[in-house]
């Protein structure tokens, strides 16, 4: 009996302890399984962090879309800028077409249309074959910028000065927002209106650059400068916008991106939206370089107020950020 009992006494020791191994390899595989997601997740972080400051890189995020976007470059006896900006420009993943606005009395020599046509080709990614147009008009008129083209490649219109660069990443980021939205405008360059108390006659409106919206924190426009829209805004501009419009535009040369702005808020009753991007200004002068720019901006808003018999434009403080070359959003 006694034999019998210490036999049972020892095959209990050897159950404990069995199952105190058993539960000793369940929290090591446990600490492992922890230690293992820590490195992957720390992994992770890092690499995010190395898109933010590698911008080539990040660019690769961007999937390729099937259908891209149209440059539509206004220009004017600039030929260095126009070719800087285009050498640019033609190495973004979703540019298809270059349209230039030409406005000049002598159409554009051989001599730049080859050596454009050579920079394209040269520095478009993967050689893909991008179109080059000279839009040509006979009078010069800022409302050419915005004249409706009937055979365009893309729905989405990139308008650009021949004076102002972004990297190809932030206009990836902005296509990528406009598509999201393509009813509405998406740029770069926001300003702002508000109502001026002062007038008490009646309501009268202010037209706010920069340093306006930096104060207040909200914007109403996104400049034509540097924006993405619909190709059917070409269309309304040139064909259904009040006459009077492009009249006054043609006669001051001025506010042809104000009178879009009111276009396409009159259309959507939607604001527009700013993407922050970097922005190089490889040109010295310009027509808001001009003494008393704001004042003449000032009169074209209450203008097409007067047109459109209201205010159309929308007040706005979001900001489209892109994370992922920012250390803060």
């Amino acid at each position: 009996m006694r034999g019998n009992f210490i036999s049972r006494r020892i095959l209990q020791r050897f159950r404990h302890l069995a199952i105190s191994s058993v539960g000793s390899v369940k929290m090591k595989l446990l600490l492992c399984c922890c230690i293992a997601f820590t490195f992957v997740l720390i992994a992770g972080r890092a690499a995010s962090f190395m898109a933010w400051t590698h911008h080539h890189d990040s660019l690769r995020h961007f999937p390729t879309p099937r259908k891209g976007y149209t440059i539509l470059i206004n220009t004017w006896k600039r030929y260095d800028l126009l070719k800087q900006s285009i050498s640019h420009y033609a190495s973004c993943a979703g540019l298809e077409s270059i349209h230039i606005v030409w406005s000049e009395p002598d159409p554009p020599s051989d001599s730049l249309r080859e050596f454009i046509w050579r920079t394209i080709k040269s520095n478009s990614r993967d050689g893909k074959d991008i179109e080059l147009r000279f839009d040509i008009n006979k009078e010069d008129s800022l409302n050419n910028r915005f004249k409706e083209i009937k055979d365009l490649k893309t729905d989405a219109i990139f308008s650009i000065d021949d004076d102002v660069i972004f990297p190809c990443t932030s206009v990836e980021f902005a296509f990528s927002v406009w598509q999201s939205a393509p009813d509405t405008m998406v740029g770069f360059v926001p300003r702002s209106h508000w109502v001026d108390k002062s007038k008490e006659s009646m309501e009268y409106y202010t037209y706010g650059g920069w340093w306006s919206v930096w104060w207040m924190g909200t914007y109403s426009m996104v400049l034509s400068k540097a924006a993405f829209f619909h190709k059917k805004y070409l269309f309304l501009y040139t064909n259904q916008m009040p006459t009077s419009i492009r009249e006054y535009v043609a006669k001051n040369r001025n506010c042809e991106d104000i009178a879009m702005s009111f276009l396409v808020a009159n259309t959507t009753g939607a604001p527009p939206i700013w993407v922050k991007g970097k922005i190089f200004e490889i040109g010295s002068t310009g027509i808001s370089s001009l003494g008393g720019h704001n004042k003449r901006r000032t009169q074209c808003v209450n203008k097409f107020v007067g047109e459109y018999g209201r205010m159309p434009l929308v007040s706005t403080s979001v900001k489209a950020v892109d994370s992922r070359n920012s250390l803060f959003w």
